[in-house]
This record gives structure tokens, sequence and C-alpha cells, in this order.
């Protein structure tokens, strides 16, 4: 069965920065379009950054210049550097990966980030 497990989270102040990780239990990781996403209280679920199998990018207006999302093949594990935080960045990220190949679609349980002073 595949698990996405998701680490990194916590308590920041404004300004400050997190790295999050995201590896994933997989035989084939490199079929993995890879995401980040996040939740905040009473909103709905929202994209963040995403990158493809063939490395490209994709970035929320809100994050672009603070945010970035790299993947390692190897490691079986995708990041999101954040930079600059801000108090509206809090909210429960989640990571996503679906496969390139099939239907397949994969959640982690997510981790909290709070940016509070």
């Amino acid at each position: 069965q595949v698990q996405v497990v998701e680490s990194g989270g916590g308590l920041v102040q404004p300004g400050g920065s997190l790295r999050l990780s995201c590896t994933v239990s997989v035989r084939v990781f490199g079929i993995l379009n890879m995401g980040w996403y996040r939740q905040a209280p009473g909103k709905q679920r929202e994209l963040v950054a995403t990158v493809a199998i063939t490395g490209t990018r994709n970035y929320a207006d809100s994050v672009k210049g603070r945010f970035t999302i790299s993947r390692d093949d190897r490691k079986k594990t995708v990041y999101l550097q954040m930079n600059n935080l801000k108090p509206e960045d809090t909210a429960v990220y989640y990571c996503n990966a679906k496969s390139a190949k099939s239907p397949d679609d994969y959640w982690g349980q997510g981790t909290q980030v709070t940016v509070s002073s």
C-alpha cells in the first residue's frame, strides 16, 4: 500500500522559513506528479505548488517568489522550501502524488504550519 508521509511543519514567526518534506513509499516514484496543497480553518483546500515528472513547476500567485518546490526521485521525496512566511500561510499542508500512468491519486495526512509572533 502506498503511503505519503509529510514532515517539517511547526510554529514560526513572520518572516521566518520552514522546509516541508514528503516521502512516498512507492516502487516507482518517477511516474508521480507531485504537489503541495494547504487548507486553512474554514477555507477550502487550495493548491500551493506542483512539480511534474518533467520537472515543470507551478505555483499559486500567493506564494510565488517565496516558496520553492523540488523533488529528489532517488529519495522518493518532494520538498517545499517556504521563506518569508506570513500569518496567512498558516494552514495544514498536504502532499499529493498523482500517477502519470494511471488514475492513482494519493494524499498524506498533513502537517501543520503556524506563522505567528
